[in-house]
């Protein structure tokens, strides 16, 4: 595990940028050409904001992965998180401007669906860790810059939860990923105090 974080220390941020920027062009590419079936709109769609539940997942992993395997991914950890934001983004933009297309219709349907109303709370809890994702901002807000950044968990659960509410009929897949996002936060609960806390309950 030594050697393959010596390896990874190596690797520019900045390369994680671009790798992670590629698909995005690509797939607007594809829909363009019809090579993303009959609905490229929706597919398009799908692709981004799965792409950003899949970094948002990888984000989530950083911690566990440096605490019970000793990988340590931090110096990749705010990339991550801005491109996780960027495919965020351009899922929503897909969705107001190719998809519903009428300004008057956005907020009837936020309000009308549940799952686009739960996509909505999650992006709005991750603006301002977008916001905040520099160094001026680091700087500035000192200790709270860390705690504003657990507003991740929440929007990861949203995240997976408009995935799993906006499938049509029963789909395992995004079950899967809610699964793997309560499953990575979980992780993050230390287990002594859990114990403790079942202690206490049980002799109550």
């Amino acid at each position: 595990m030594q050697a393959l974080n010596q390896i990874l220390r190596r690797i520019p941020v900045w390369a994680v940028y671009l790798l992670g920027a590629i698909p995005a062009p690509w797939l607007f590419y594809q829909g363009l050409t019809g090579s993303l079936g009959v609905d490229p709109i929706e597919a398009l769609e799908h692709r981004y904001g799965e792409l950003a539940l899949q970094l948002l997942i990888v984000v989530l992993a950083i911690s566990p992965l440096r605490r019970f395997l000793g990988l340590n991914l931090i110096k990749f950890r705010r990339a991550l998180g801005v491109l996780t934001f960027v495919y965020v983004s351009l899922h929503l933009l897909v969705w107001l401007v190719l998809d519903v297309q009428v300004p008057s219709q956005i907020w009837a349907d936020i309000l009308k669906r549940p799952y686009i109303s739960v996509g909505m709370a999650g992006f709005v809890l991750l603006l301002p860790l977008a916001v905040t994702s520099n160094n001026l901002s680091v700087r500035q807000l000192g200790p709270r810059w860390r705690s504003l950044q657990r507003l991740v968990y929440p929007a990861a659960v949203l995240g997976g939860l408009h995935y799993v509410m906006q499938a049509k009929g029963f789909q395992i897949e995004p079950l899967v990923y809610l699964s793997v996002i309560v499953g990575l936060l979980l992780l993050r609960v230390p287990f002594p105090s859990l114990l403790n806390r079942f202690r206490q309950v049980d002799s109550a």
